[in-house]
């Protein structure tokens, strides 16, 4: 169904990288009637706070950005925490909307949900169609789980929930912590810290670590950061760099999905990305050059590659009227100089 009007719209995670730039685009096309909870004021692994927050809101329109995610060492060493978590969040959240007369609920996933070796690009028909990535089975088996459940609910209870899988996100707003970050923000990180060790300006590495987190004593020895190296900045990538990725910014996601939440009544699973993929050493060199870092740039192909290739087959949203606008370069531009304000670091 289509929902006209100003109607009443909760955005679950709404200081995430996701959620954030869904109130963002919400805002943008003039809805304000929000309701937004910090998880201080909602946990929604609690199952009777939930309950007690849709009865007394009554939202007509729900966007499930809340989730526990990670990058592959994260998914790899939380495997309990990212299936439970994940679980009892959408669990909680789709079925208290259900019982409130939610009119559409958008579900946000991963493309980690698709098979390891499944056919390039990706069509949505893949889904469950061979083995997962091992590194985030959980977090995958979770997020299918939550696709099941829109389906089940839409065939059972007349709902219009649907949900979207987004490929990789990016931009502001990002994890940055280098122990749980994704690939894209990691690689950002790492090389303005190389970038400062190279013109020795420490006191800005000083202000990147109160804001962002610290930085793991056997990365400071590769960047050549005191105490722990005199040596100069080497940036190591995880594996090999042949993997292709896809990478979305997240304002054209959060675009696409108020465009199918809020003017379509599509209710199957939709994947959401550009039809375009890097391999990491090309994301890694384009980041190097914005960034403004000339020094080595090592692979350490000990550390898991993950799947070959995720690229999305996007012709069902481009079906809905839908295609991406944010080429990488200017979303790679525009997050890095996100980063670079949120640590108070003028340009070097």
């Amino acid at each position: 169904m289509t929902i006209p009007g100003n109607p009443k719209i909760y955005v679950a995670g709404h200081r995430g990288l996701v959620g954030s730039a869904l109130v963002r685009a919400l805002h943008a096309q003039g809805h304000e009637n929000l309701i937004l909870r910090t998880h201080a004021e909602l946990d929604l692994l609690d199952q009777a706070a939930t309950a007690r927050f849709f009865a007394e809101t009554r939202p007509e329109v729900v966007f499930l950005a809340a989730a526990k995610v990670g990058g592959i060492h994260a998914n790899n060493v939380q495997r309990g925490q990212f299936i439970y978590e994940n679980l009892t969040m959408q669990t909680h959240v789709l079925h208290q909307a259900y019982l409130a007369g939610v009119k559409r609920l958008i579900f946000l996933g991963s493309s980690c949900i698709y098979p390891k070796f499944a056919p390039q690009p990706i069509h949505e028909d893949a889904l469950l169609t061979g083995p997962l990535e091992p590194t985030n089975l959980p977090y995958a088996i979770a997020k299918i789980a939550g696709v099941e459940m829109c389906d089940a609910y839409n065939r059972q209870y007349g709902t219009a929930y649907v949900p979207v899988m987004p490929t990789n996100l990016y931009g502001p707003n990002d994890n940055f912590d280098l122990k749980s970050s994704h690939v894209l923000p990691a690689l950002i990180r790492k090389f303005h810290l190389a970038r400062l060790a190279q013109v020795r300006d420490w006191a800005s590495i000083a202000q990147d670590v109160a804001r962002f987190g610290p930085i793991p004593a056997d990365l400071q020895q590769s960047l050549g950061i005191p105490p722990h190296s005199p040596t100069a900045p080497r940036v190591t990538i995880w594996g090999t760099g042949a993997p292709r990725r896809e990478f979305l910014h997240v304002d054209d996601m959060a675009t696409a999905c108020v465009h199918i939440g809020l003017c379509t009544t599509a209710t199957a699973l939709i994947n959401i990305g550009t039809g375009v993929d890097v391999t990491i050493r090309e994301l890694a060199d384009r980041i190097a050059g914005i960034v403004g870092y000339s020094g080595p740039i090592d692979h350490d192909p000990t550390k898991p590659d993950g799947t070959p290739q995720k690229l999305l087959d996007v012709s069902r949203l481009a079906g809905l009227g839908w295609r991406a606008r944010i080429d990488l370069a200017t979303g790679l531009r525009d997050t890095y100089a996100w980063y670079q304000a949120a640590t108070g670091k003028p340009d070097c």
